[in-house]
């Protein structure tokens, strides 16, 4: 099993996680971030980190976010998101979209 990040995160950013990964399995791309499943080690730090509560174990993921599970796969292994081990700022407008369901159709590839 491993960790995903759900679509919560779109366009928040919040990066407050990846300063708890002891293996620094965060990737990360333009408006979004996603745990590398192989390099995952399943201990759970980072869920508790989040502001936006968008990582979930894979087991307790939402029914409607099953899709995360390859989207933070596949992101993982794309050609320009890298490995993240430091926390930045999060995105100008983070707080605004926090919260806001359907953001699927804004994430950047």
């Amino acid at each position: 099993m491993t960790h995903v990040v759900s679509e919560n995160c779109i366009q928040c950013k919040y990066t407050d996680c990846v300063d708890v990964c002891p293996v620094d399995c965060f990737r990360e791309g333009p408006n979004f971030l996603v745990i590398d499943p192989d390099e995952c080690i399943d201990c759970a730090v980072c869920i508790p980190e989040c502001p936006a509560n968008a990582i979930f174990a894979e087991e307790d993921l939402p029914p409607e976010q099953l899709a995360f599970i390859k989207l933070n796969a596949d992101l993982a292994r794309a050609n320009g998101w890298k490995s993240i081990t430091k926390r930045k700022t999060p995105m100008a407008d983070a707080d605004a979209w926090n919260g806001k369901p359907g953001k699927l159709a804004q994430l950047v590839r």
